[in-house]
Parts: structure tokens; sequence; C-alpha cells
């Protein structure tokens, strides 16, 4: 044990410095050609392709896997992109047991699937590494487009109007292109700045123009882009965390888990990262187990995730659970945050209530945990934030919190389109889930161009 993991509180430094190397290399290292050839082989090319119709964005999987099998890979990459122009970090996030890989056949029949993700990626690998384009630009239609966010929506939705020959502007209010493949995915899914690269390649098709640093509601307005673009499409994603709603919760330790993440991927030096000894996790879906496990990573002794219901109420995959539990993470269901406890100002312990179903409504049964914690991260979901929406005096219709839109992702005010977290009824978390959201809406705006037989 390095002596750093001995210090109680918050540090840096707990373990020796290539453990940090190990510890956060690839999840799942890439196939190489013949490991790609036996897991293809593996496929029965089904006629009803049930894992097609799990997948989001559509993915002709059968084909691709067929192109592999048969020493295709440039052919499989193409089929994926026609679909999903973010393959590449779908193949490496993708909650695929819960989608494509659930309903294969060979999951069905012997309980073992396809590895359909890792045959993605080494298709999509390997036509990006030869910086093989698929796509030319249409002749230029004269019609100016802006996204407002350059994260999974938005990058495919500026890559579908690039290739119809629309001129695209993404405005991104961070840094960094990506959002939450570059700031909110576990490190150890995506290595090696893949997400920076991904961004390089969609935007290698020309015609889309990024402007970082740049907020709607502080640096512009959306009647101001409406004004100035032929169409706006909004994919903003999830900017506010939900509070814990529990006494003390503003103590010096208690911290927002999508930072910690956010933190930990743009890290240089992960050894210059601090991490609690005693480390609890609030939530029950993805960024609970992505801030448990790399709590686990850095070198956090003890880390426990608290969920307030069940471990089939979970928006986690068992595989994402199962893999917490690997890293040494403790899973502690039926219990909910009720007071922080704090010395001099800093956390060194979280009471929880244990809770139960009192018919459809989850309760407190006045059963109190004390958990020692030096560290306590919140991940109870994300909200979206609307006011730099209507602050133009332009109103856009929300529902539950969220913008509202129709199937092909228009909202009620003219010219603009969303799509993504920002939006009703958007599957959380799921990056696929976005990219087919872009993709969709920027279709439907090439259609509102051309729908009198001109750009």
């Amino acid at each position: 044990m390095a002596e750093g993991q001995l210090k109680d509180g918050i540090a840096a430094g707990r373990l020796a410095g290539p453990q940090y190397a190990e510890n956060f290399s690839d999840l799942h290292p890439a196939y190489d050609r013949h490991e790609a050839l036996v897991e293809a082989d593996r496929c029965y090319f089904c006629y009803d392709a049930p894992c097609m119709q799990a997948c989001p964005t559509s993915i002709d999987i059968p084909l691709f896997i067929r192109q592999i099998s048969t020493g295709n890979p440039l052919g499989a990459a193409k089929t994926i992109f026609d679909q999903n122009i973010l393959g590449g970090m779908c193949a490496r996030v993708c909650p695929t047991e819960t989608l494509c890989e659930e309903v294969c056949v060979r999951e069905v029949a012997e309980g073992k699937p396809v590895q359909i993700g890792r045959l993605q990626r080494y298709a999509t690998d390997e036509a990006m590494a030869r910086n093989k384009q698929f796509y030319q630009r249409a002749a230029p239609t004269g019609r100016k487009i802006a996204v407002v966010g350059a994260g999974p929506a938005g990058l495919a939705c500026a890559h579908r109007l690039a290739v119809n020959g629309h001129e695209v502007t993404i405005l991104e209010a961070r840094p960094k292109a990506g959002g939450l493949n570059e700031y909110g995915i576990a490190a150890y899914k995506a290595t090696d700045d893949f997400a920076g690269a991904e961004v390089d390649y969609v935007t290698a098709i020309g015609g889309i123009t990024i402007e970082n640093d740049k907020a709607l509601g502080r640096d512009f307005s959306l009647a101001e882009l409406a004004a100035s673009y032929d169409a706006v499409f909004l994919g903003m994603g999830l900017g506010g965390v939900n509070a814990l709603r529990a006494e003390g919760e503003d103590a010096n330790g208690v911290e927002n888990a999508v930072d910690f993440i956010a933190e930990l991927r743009q890290a240089s030096d992960l050894s210059t990262l601090e991490i609690g000894r005693r480390v609890v996790v609030i939530g029950g879906g993805m960024t609970a187990i992505d801030a448990a496990i790399q709590s686990k990573l850095l070198g956090a002794e003890e880390v426990t995730i608290a969920y307030r219901r069940g471990k089939d109420n979970m928006n986690a995959s068992e595989f994402e659970q199962d893999l917490a539990t690997v890293n040494g993470v403790v899973i502690r269901h039926w219990m909910q945050p009720k007071r922080v406890v704090a010395e001099d100002g800093r956390t060194v312990a979280i009471e929880l209530e244990h809770t139960r179903l009192d018919g459809e409504r989850l309760v407190g049964t006045g059963e109190i945990v004390r958990l020692p914690a030096d560290q306590v991260f919140k991940a109870i979901g994300q909200s979206f934030d609307a006011s730099p929406l209507n602050g133009s005096g332009n109103s856009i219709a929300m529902e539950a919190g969220r913008i509202k839109v129709d199937a092909e992702g228009k909202t009620s005010m003219a010219k603009v389109w969303a799509g993504g977290d920002c939006v009703v009824d958007a599957r959380e978390d799921l990056t696929v889930a976005a990219v087919a959201a872009g993709r969709d809406a920027a279709e439907s705006i090439h259609r509102a161009l051309t729908s009198n037989g001109r750009a």
C-alpha cells in the first residue's frame, strides 16, 4: 500500500506513479484482424436482425459484420458511418449489453452474444487510422446553419448538414468540442484522446466551423441566431446538477460527480488529482458508476455507491454494476442521503436513511446508517437550464423542464430544431441516441431548406 493511501481526508498521489497508467488503460482492448474475423464468424446474419432494430441509429449490423468477415473493414466502417458518424465513440461507450447485444440470437440461445460493439470499433478504428473519408460534400447551397453545442447531437447534425452542402457554425460553450464524449466519459473507456480525434475526423468533411467558449445567453441570443442563420439546431445537453436535498451538503468535500469526471478527463497527470480515502457516491446511473470506479482507480480505499431504490431500478446496466463491484466498489441499495456530517467545515461522514416502497411511493423508514466519508459525489441526475433560451424575448415551448419537439426535432420557434438530452423524452447518457437525434434533425432541416426545389 502506498504511503499516501494512509492519509485521511482528500489527497493526491495515493498510488505509485506507474499504477495510474495501468489502472486507466483501455477497458476493452481493440481486436486485431484475426480476433475480428473469428468473432464476426459467430454472427448468424439473421434475416430479421433484432440487433439492428435495437440500435437507436439503425445501423445495418449484419451487413457490417459480414463485411468484416469477408476482409472488408472499410466497407464495414462506411455501413456504420452511413447511420452513425460517431460510430467509433459509440462502439466504446454504448451500453451494448442492453441494446444490440441483449437481443442477439447468440445471447438468447447461449448467453454469449456476438461482440457487436468491439467489431464496430475494429471497423471504425481502421477507417479513422487511414483517415478514410467516405463522403463528399454536395454542391454549396448557400444556406447557413448554427448549431449550439459540439456534443454528439451537434456534431452528428453538423456533419449531415455539411454533407448536404450547407455551411455550419458550431457554437460551443467549453474550451474543447466533443461534449459528453470529451468531458463526461470515464477515462478508461476512451483513451488516447479519442474524443478529440473523432471531432477532427467528423469535421474533416469541410463546411463546419467550431467556435469554442461561445455560450448561448452570454455571448449571443437565440433571436440573434435565428435572424442571422437560415436554421438553428440546439444540442446543449444538460448543465445543471440536482441537489442532494440533504442537510450539510455545502460542506467541503461534497462535489458534483460530473465535474469530477470532467476534471479527470482533462488531467495531464492523474497523480495530481485529489481523492478521498473513503468516498461515497449518491446515485444509480452511469455517472455514479463512472465516478465510483474512477475514485477507486485513483487510490480511494473505500468507495460506496448509495442508491435509493433496488438493484433492478438502477439506470446503470448490470454489466456496469458488475464492473463496479469487480473494482472493489460496494453498492448499497434502498438508501437516501439525509445529512452530511462535517467537522470544521470538512466532510467526515454521511448519514443515510433506509427506504422502502409504500405502494408505488418511496418512503423513508427512519432507520439511519452513518458511513465515514472524506468525499461525497452527487450523481443523482442533471437538469436542463432553460434560462439562456428565452432571454431574447422569444419563447420555446417546454415540457417537464426540457425543450418540447415534434417527431422531426422541430421546436415551437420557427427555424429552430433541438435534439439530445436537452429535449423531452431524451434517453439520458446514451451517446448513440443523441447522434440519432442530431442526424434526423439535420435531415429535417435540409428538407425545410430545399422544400421549394431550391437550396
